[in-house]
């Protein structure tokens, strides 16, 4: 093999690998708004679910895409792990589709598929034909690489050593080996087949010497999503557990299959006279036989996750975001990450005010019953309502310049407004406090009736903090107008508890120190109420942007 033939391999490679990345850039871009809706509704149903995620990677030509989908689903609370198996078995038989359509082998008509592709771009100056004239580019790039390697690896079929080399792969694990490492390297199974399919192209190798190697490429794609799932959630492990799992199971059905029945020969004899086809055929029927196989062991799938990556309860300490996943901005794959981020940023809010509702409470318990142990605890949570704040703050900021601009995101921006107002609340909560360490620190106590003004204005903040708590976003309508109740009648104690304390204080029943402190504490009550409100509408907006976007969806 001459040296020229070696730089056309490399050349072929680069594009045949550009071509699939334009390819799957444009499908991306052409598909993802739809994608988002049928993710987000997606059903419990296992056939349904092995459906759209079948969808969803045919679309975009790539399994590992999808997965980190499913990944940002399943964090955020969109879908639970026994949906997700069915999603990744779906996207297994998905990502054959770039397989089947090389074995179609349009070279011929290659480059005027480039070219009506570039005319989209250059010509129509169209953002809505653009993402098609990008598919339209990688595809007919993507089949010029591949003829480009096929004439530069022909004459390696004539060489005895790697004849020789080729044929040690008819050994299952060292055919599994060479197929996983190739995989992975690629970081693409629909790349390394593909470049397997052109070695076949040109008589280099024949399905008996491929089959094992096809089935390592299987493998080797989920070694990259494992390495690259270190940091993030056990679930958004567990989540590319479970694609290993598939691809481990079928690698051991399809082995055995081959080694002891005609296998082989059957997928041979379906087309004699095309090994490019016999791959693809052979890499759809593993992934759809092993898909059905599997299907009713989804929930012990899922429970051997469990098992292998359990939960440790040491864990659940230390201060942590609980649901927002950066993660899912260190892949390229941007379908779907505004509606994960904003589910994300939905559910730590709500822990965000969990946290608050909790120091709320204790602060005016702390009024009338003081200890340092509990002003410790209240710090200490206040501590972490900061952080939180914080973390909201850089997920939305990173989100927003992620992802591509759209109707979408403009919700997004909301979520800072949210949490600053549940960190101004906090300090509110603060500050009862503190000015309860000093009514303690003075030796004087507030009147019999100004605690119970004190119970009522915590019975009120509760109540109106309560409202806000709500576990999912179509409890949202009509919240503003609940809250705004709720705000006036905190208004209205706060101007009657005023009034009480200046009679008491006229009538010399409190010090003018402990009026002064109740007078703030006032203050801080009626600002939670205020906030409270601004929380409420904020949440509403988001709601209706999130629902407009929707109905503009479904109206394409």
């Amino acid at each position: 093999m001459e040296i020229t033939h070696i730089f056309s391999l490399l050349g072929g490679l680069a594009l045949f690998l550009y071509g699939m990345n334009v390819m799957s850039n444009g499908l991306e871009v052409a598909a993802g708004n739809r994608l988002k809706a049928i993710l987000e509704r997606l059903t419990a149903n296992r056939l349904v679910g092995v459906g759209v995620g079948a969808l969803v990677t045919a679309l975009v030509q790539s399994s590992s895409a999808t997965t980190v989908m499913v990944v940002g689903f399943v964090n955020s609370g969109l879908m639970t792990l026994n949906n997700a198996v069915w999603l990744i078995m779906g996207a297994n038989i998905g990502t054959t589709i770039t397989g089947q359509l090389i074995a179609i082998n349009i070279n011929a008509i290659a480059p005027l598929i480039a070219f009506i592709g570039v005319s989209l771009i250059s010509f129509f100056k169209s953002q809505k034909l653009d993402p098609y004239g990008r598919i339209l580019v990688g595809l007919g790039i993507l089949f010029i690489g591949m003829d480009i390697m096929s004439t530069a690896v022909s004459p390696l079929r004539e060489m005895p050593e790697f004849i020789n080399i080729i044929t040690r792969f008819q050994n299952p694990i060292l055919g599994i080996l060479a197929g996983a490492i190739f995989s992975a390297i690629l970081q693409s199974s629909s790349a390394s087949i593909g470049i397997l399919q052109a070695f076949a192209a040109s008589g280099v190798i024949t399905l008996p010497s491929a089959i094992f190697i096809l089935f390592g490429q299987n493998i080797g794609t989920v070694i990259t999503a494992l390495i690259a799932s270190i940091g993030v959630s056990k679930n958004g492990k567990r989540t590319t557990l479970l694609h290993l799992l598939f691809n481990f199971v079928g690698s051991i059905i399809f082995v055995t299959l081959a080694l002891t029945t005609p296998f082989t020969s059957w997928m041979e004899n379906f087309t004699p006279d095309n090994v490019q086809a016999q791959i693809a055929n052979v890499h759809t029927v593993f992934n759809v036989v092993t898909a059905f196989i599997l299907l009713p062991f989804g929930s012990q799938l899922v429970d051997l996750t469990y098992k292998l990556l359990p939960d440790r309860a040491d864990e659940q300490t230390g201060m942590q975001l609980k649901y927002l996943d950066f993660s899912l901005f260190g892949n390229d794959y941007r379908i779907g990450t505004s509606a994960v981020t904003t589910m994300q940023l939905f559910k730590e809010t709500q822990n965000m005010l969990d946290q608050l509702i909790m120091n709320v409470q204790a602060t005016f318990d702390l009024v009338g019953n003081y200890s340092d142990d509990a002003f410790t605890k209240i710090e200490e949570t206040e501590e972490y309502i900061d952080f939180l704040n914080d973390g909201i703050i850089r997920f939305t900021t990173t989100t927003l310049s992620f992802e591509a601009p759209e109707s979408g995101t403009s919700a997004l921006g909301l979520f800072v407004k949210i949490s600053s107002d549940l960190e101004r609340i906090g300090d509110h909560a603060i500050n009862i406090a503190e000015r309860a360490r000093v009514i303690h620190r003075s030796g004087d106590s507030l009147s019999d009736e100004a605690l119970e003004e004190l119970q009522a204005m915590k019975k009120l903040a509760r109540k109106i903090m309560a409202l806000l708590q709500v576990r999912d976003r179509s409890e949202i309508q009509d919240l503003v107008s609940h809250v705004n109740i709720i705000e006036d009648q905190m208004d209205f104690a706060t101007e009657e508890f005023e009034n009480n304390q200046l009679l008491r204080l006229q009538d010399q029943e409190c010090t003018v120190n402990n009026s002064i402190l109740f007078s703030k504490i006032l203050t801080d009550f009626e600002r939670m109420g205020d906030l409270s409100l601004n929380v409420a509408k904020n949440f509403e907006s988001i709601q209706s942007t999130i629902q407009s976007l929707r109905n503009l969806q479904e109206s394409e």
